[in-house]
């Protein structure tokens, strides 16, 4: 078994194509044409990360209900989580690619992580391996 899709509902499909793939180097599996529940035109969009499983179905908002939710997905939570090797390469990348950032980066337990938010809004920590610990031997 294995989490093959979740959907992100976004306000423009190109404009989510464009971050997800050229500002965060995702991999657009699939873009194609189809049609909502009662006929009317759709995208079938779908990004991912280079060699991963999963992926983001990116969901154009339809209707009032779905508008509201762009960007609050997660109600204001960090809801998605990104691994990368080297963090600091990512994070100035993105950083340079005018990513907002909602504060610096800091160091966890579990890695270096800096939470950023997508182009709708929502909250992603961007998580790279723990800095190195340096043991000092007292004397």
């Amino acid at each position: 078994m294995h989490l093959g899709l979740m959907t992100l509902v976004v306000r423009d499909y190109d404009e989510a194509i464009e971050f997800f793939v050229g500002v965060l180097g995702f991999e657009l599996a699939q873009d194609e044409p189809a049609l909502t529940g009662d006929g009317r035109p759709k995208r079938w969009v779908v990004v991912r990360p280079p060699g991963a499983q999963t992926g983001l179905l990116l969901a154009r908002a339809d209707g009032q209900a779905q508008q509201r939710v762009v960007g609050e997905q997660f109600a204001g939570r960090v809801g998605l989580f990104l691994h990368v090797e080297d963090f600091g390469a990512a994070y100035e990348r993105l950083r340079a690619a005018g990513v907002r950032f909602d504060g610096e980066p800091r160091s966890e337990p579990y890695g270096q992580v800096a939470v950023f938010r997508d182009v709708a809004g929502n909250r992603w920590d961007l998580i790279g391996p723990p800095l190195a610990q340096t043991n000092i031997a007292e004397g």
